[in-house]
């Protein structure tokens, strides 16, 4: 397999402009409230994990937003935050530290849970991300990983897509950048069952209605960063897709399907 750094985990790209802060990441995020049900991803972590404490490592911790919730719901543990986004850790309370997720500053087996929350599809090798996370937990512990599906928000594709091609005169354009596409909640379970005795998925399906584009467009903004990758000019097809949303809200809700996936591996496998 290929492993050389693409669009979606070029190291330089991410730190230097698509993590440089946390707007892209929040437009993302943000687009979640407009979901229903609305999941509660932070606290699924921790109904699944259960009672236990000790070490958390948090990689990709990004703006912080499990980290508080964590924290919060476990008092006694010593939860640590990592990404490779200096910039984006600012912001962010510590213990943080900016450390590659393939290379943790975490001794072997001394971690209880880690987890990596939407961000495997930013390794340019997921699988060497889950056996180092491997390395680093207990005999018992335990890997969260989350994903998006290969069918999550396809309206989204389809409607770049047109746009994309009346901005080309194609009739129908590329496909949009999926940064998911990396590590699909499809192949998960086979790429962390490579390091761990147990992995089981839960799916979260949802649907996103918001009355005017402006979640959407910001949602499509927000992926700037892979302008060069997209195959058609960025910025007129954002304008395109911003006449074709309002014409489409006009005629009701704009409604997106959602497919992400909570991924517990327990046990990691001694090398």
């Amino acid at each position: 397999m290929d492993h050389r750094p693409r669009a979606s985990t070029d190291p330089t790209l991410l730190t230097g402009h698509a993590y440089r802060d946390d707007r892209p990441l929040a437009a993302r995020q943000n687009l979640y409230a407009y979901q229903r049900p609305r999941f509660d991803l932070p606290g699924l972590v921790l109904e699944h994990v259960g009672d236990r404490d000790g070490v958390w490592v948090d990689v990709g911790c990004g703006n912080g937003r499990y980290l508080d919730r964590i924290r919060a719901g476990r008092p006694r543990s010593h939860v640590v935050g990592v990404d490779l986004s200096a910039s984006l850790l600012r912001g962010v309370p510590g213990p943080v530290v900016c450390a590659d997720a393939v290379h943790l500053p975490v001794r072997t087996g001394t971690a209880d849970v880690v987890l990596t929350m939407h961000m495997l599809y930013h390794v340019p090798d997921p699988a060497q991300a889950a056996a180092e996370a491997a390395r680093v937990l207990k005999s018992n512990g335990v890997l969260v990983a989350s994903t998006n599906a290969r069918d999550d928000k396809a309206e989204l594709d389809q409607w770049w897509s047109q746009a994309a091609g009346t901005v080309l005169g194609t009739g129908r354009g590329p496909r949009r950048v999926k940064l998911s596409d990396h590590f699909p909640l499809d192949e998960a379970p086979q790429v962390l069952g490579r390091y761990f005795n147990d992995v089981t998925v839960t799916d979260l399906h949802g649907r996103i209605e918001v009355d005017s584009p402006g979640p959407l467009l910001a949602h499509y903004a927000s992926y700037q960063a892979w302008a060069d990758q997209a195959g058609v000019p960025f910025d007129q097809t954002l304008a395109q897709l911003e006449k074709d949303l309002r014409v489409r809200a006009e005629q009701g809700p704009l409604t997106v399907t959602t497919h992400q996936g909570l991924v517990v591996a327990r046990g990691p496998r001694t090398p």
